[in-house]
């Protein structure tokens, strides 16, 4: 009997098929994702049938041979056939499990002749998505309403588990995902895709999937990556190839656009309360988790901005590491993540807020010079 009808049989039962939703391996969308399914309850089968005949053996013996029935054990050791025996047959099932689970495992890893190539980048704590045929890159952030996760309101249908720009693939096309990461390890993680990749600094891994129907597909880092990681979802759209082409090539004039937007404004200055409202809005979006709302941190944790020596006399070094980061520290780089404007603003409002007073004004082009240096 074939794997597939004993699962239909089993899931022919509410019971089962109410556990099994809840406790079994996800079947997934993908060939290899079933695949990964179908060798799951293979040798789940075989290791219930080892269970049931040792356990069986175990209980006839001592049940109808007990002490109390008159029964004696028996003296006899070292025979050489039932050694070669249980030897054998322990061999045999391994290698049996371990033909399919091999052809598996090679077809999980075999990312050649893939049609999209997207460069999958874990930062603390997001995601980075850089197409290699098209000129779009973003980053994915979660979009949970900080009032659910604060108790607030009612938690919604996904979350924890939605995000601001889902990753999009194209349907019946082989994609490729180069994963790694800027800070820390993270994994990259989709059930329905049965990929899960480590993404470590320095390394590069490859993954691959082909979904074959459209839909949304959830998933979320997998590796314990710091204080935010269970804030680290997965979202992936899979689009039919004609939409997805339009959808790259909407990306690609956005793109284009903001990029030439940026040039312009280059020239142009912009007033404090400007640069001081854009910067609030910056710093509570992307600095307030770490440096709290207040600007002064959590001591031993997460440094204060109130008041200390870089943010009150030193520019330079401030622009510096809101751009670049500081490695071994939980601080990020932001230079990829915001608009040359909007790092000038958050910079001018750490410098003008909380009582630090400095009058400096950051203007883009600073940024964008020192960038160039």
């Amino acid at each position: 009997m074939s794997t597939r009808l004993i699962t239909a049989l089993l899931a022919s039962i509410p019971l089962a098929a109410s556990a099994q939703s809840q406790l079994n391996l996800t079947q997934g969308v993908t060939e290899i994702s079933q695949r990964v399914y179908d060798l799951h309850m293979t040798i789940f089968y075989i290791c219930c049938v080892i269970g049931v005949i040792v356990f069986g053996a175990m209980f006839v013996s001592m049940i109808l041979h007990r002490k109390s029935k008159g029964h004696k054990p028996a003296t006899f050791h070292e025979n050489v056939k039932v050694e070669i025996l249980w030897t054998a047959i322990p061999f045999l099932i391994l290698v049996g499990m371990a033909i399919p689970a091999t052809k598996t495992l090679f077809a999980m890893e075999d990312t050649s002749e893939a049609e999209v190539t997207v460069l999958v980048t874990g930062s603390q704590w997001k995601w980075h998505y850089k197409y290699f045929d098209s000129d779009v890159e973003y980053y994915s952030l979660l979009a949970t309403r900080q009032d659910q996760i604060n108790n607030r309101l009612d938690k919604g249908e996904n979350y924890l588990l939605e995000v601001d720009r889902p990753l999009v693939i194209p349907t019946d096309t082989k994609v490729r995902f180069l994963v790694t990461s800027d800070d820390v390890i993270h994994s990259w993680w989709v059930p329905d895709f049965a990929v899960k990749k480590d993404a470590n600094p320095g390394f590069i891994n490859e993954a691959w999937t082909k979904v074959d129907e459209p839909g949304i597909y959830r998933g979320q880092c997998a590796e314990l990556c710091g204080k935010d990681h269970g804030f680290m979802p997965v979202v992936v759209i899979a689009k039919e190839p004609a939409e997805y082409e339009a959808w790259i090539n909407e990306q690609e004039a956005i793109a284009k656009a903001e990029k030439e937007e940026e040039q312009r404004l280059l020239s142009m200055s912009m007033s404090k309360d400007e640069l001081m409202e854009l910067g609030e809005r910056v710093y509570l979006g992307s600095c307030a988790a770490c440096h709290q709302p207040s600007g002064e941190g959590i001591p031993g944790v997460f440094p204060s901005l109130k008041g200390t020596n870089m943010v009150m006399n030193d520019k330079a070094g401030h622009i510096n590491i809101v751009v670049n980061g500081k490695s071994g520290t939980a601080m990020q780089a932001f230079g990829n993540q915001l608009s040359l404007r909007e790092l000038a603003a958050v910079i001018t409002y750490e410098r003008n807020a909380w009582g630090n007073d400095t009058g400096d004004l950051i203007q883009a082009a600073d940024v964008n010079e020192f960038l160039n240096k």
